[in-house]
C-alpha cells in the first residue's frame, strides 16, 4: 500500500512538472518573441535654455539601456529611435538658467503621445518615460 501511494504521488508530481514545464516553455517563447520585436518612438523637446538631453537610443540591454546625450541642442529637438522589446522609451532634458528655463518633452509612438511633461525654473529637469508598447 505504501508503494502504491508513493507511485501515485510520484506520477502526479511528474505530470504536474510536465505541465508546468510546458507552460514555462510557452512563457519563455512569448518573452523571446517580444524581446525580438522592435518599435520606433520619436522624442521631442521644446522650450528654451536647455543645456543637454539624455535619452534611450536603442543600445544596451532592455533593463540596462545605453544612455545617449546631446549637449546644447538646438530647439525644438526631435529624434526618432528604434528600441527593442521591453526597453522603455525615455528622454530627459536638463536646463540650468538663472533667468529661468522652460522645457517640455514628449514621447510619440505611431502618432500617439505616450508621455509628456513640462517644467519651469532655475534648475529644471523634465524627464519623460514610457512603457514599451510591445508589453502592453
Amino acid at each position: 500500500m505504501h508503494h502504491a501511494i508513493r507511485a501515485t504521488v510520484c506520477s502526479v508530481v511528474m505530470t504536474g512538472l510536465a505541465f508546468g514545464l510546458g507552460a514555462c516553455s510557452e512563457a519563455v517563447d512569448q518573452v523571446d518573441e517580444a524581446v525580438d520585436q522592435t518599435y520606433e518612438v520619436t522624442y521631442e523637446v521644446t522650450g528654451k535654455n536647455v543645456d543637454s538631453i539624455e535619452y534611450h537610443g536603442g543600445g544596451g540591454k532592455a533593463m540596462e539601456p545605453k544612455i545617449e546625450s546631446v549637449s546644447k541642442p538646438e530647439l525644438p529637438w526631435r529624434k526618432t529611435v528604434t528600441l527593442r522589446g521591453i526597453m522603455p522609451a525615455a528622454v530627459m532634458p536638463v536646463a540650468a538658467d538663472p533667468e529661468g528655463a522652460q522645457l517640455t518633452c514628449k514621447i510619440i509612438h505611431k502618432g500617439e503621445v505616450l508621455a509628456e511633461q513640462s517644467a519651469k525654473g532655475l534648475v529644471t529637469t523634465g524627464g519623460c518615460t514610457a512603457e514599451s508598447p510591445i508589453t502592453g
